[in-house]
This record gives C-alpha cells, sequence and structure tokens, in this order.
C-alpha cells in the first residue's frame, strides 16, 4: 500500500503562484510514475502533469509553461509549482502514484484562484 499526502493548497490570486506538495509513505519501493490531476465540481479529473522515475516530464496544454512537475525520489515526494495562475486553474488537486500496475490517490488539496 502506498499513502499520498497533499499540501501547499490555498487561496491566491490571479497571476500568482502556489507550489504544491506531496509526500509518498507506505511500501514506497518501486513506485513509478507520479503526478497531479485536478478536479472541479461537476467535472471529470482532469489530469494536469506527469513525471517518471527518471524525472522524464509531461504537462496538459491547460498548464504547459505554467507549471513545472518535480520529484525527490530520497525524500518520496513530488511537487508542482504553479505561476500565473488563472481563475480556472481553481480545483481540487490530487497527488498520484502508480507502482506495481496499481493507481494510489491522495486526499486532494484545494487551490482557489481570484480573478
Amino acid at each position: 500500500q502506498v499513502q499520498l499526502v497533499e499540501s501547499g493548497g490555498g487561496l491566491v490570486q490571479a497571476g500568482g503562484s502556489l507550489r504544491l506538495s506531496c509526500a509518498a509513505s507506505g511500501i514506497i519501493s518501486s513506485i513509478n510514475a507520479m503526478g497531479w490531476h485536478r478536479q472541479t465540481p461537476g467535472k471529470q479529473r482532469e489530469w494536469v502533469a506527469t513525471i517518471g522515475f527518471t524525472h522524464s516530464t509531461n504537462y496538459a496544454d491547460s498548464v504547459k509553461g505554467r507549471f513545472t512537475i518535480s520529484r525527490d525520489n530520497t525524500k518520496n515526494m513530488v511537487y508542482l509549482q504553479m505561476n500565473s495562475l488563472k481563475p480556472e486553474d481553481t480545483a481540487v488537486y490530487y497527488c498520484y502514484a502508480t507502482k506495481d500496475g496499481m493507481g494510489y490517490w491522495g486526499k486532494g488539496t484545494l487551490v482557489t484562484v481570484s480573478s
């Protein structure tokens, strides 16, 4: 089992920045990809970014150039630096990890961007 706990969400004005963190614990050996999704009420969960164990990254077009994902394998952490935030980035952000073909999710952290 892998447990994921997100932190760093909050209220920020449009144009501002936030850094989300996700701590992995439990049986964390062989964790492969880690990343972030987000969800707003009434909408499906949306993929945001993924980082592989060797730090290869991919981003949704909606965040490319504004968000940066990173990970520290020694600390079992993944981060999402969010810059130039827009009101449409408002959502609950969920951390995820894949291990041995299984997916694991955190409980989410709320990001609110005011206009």
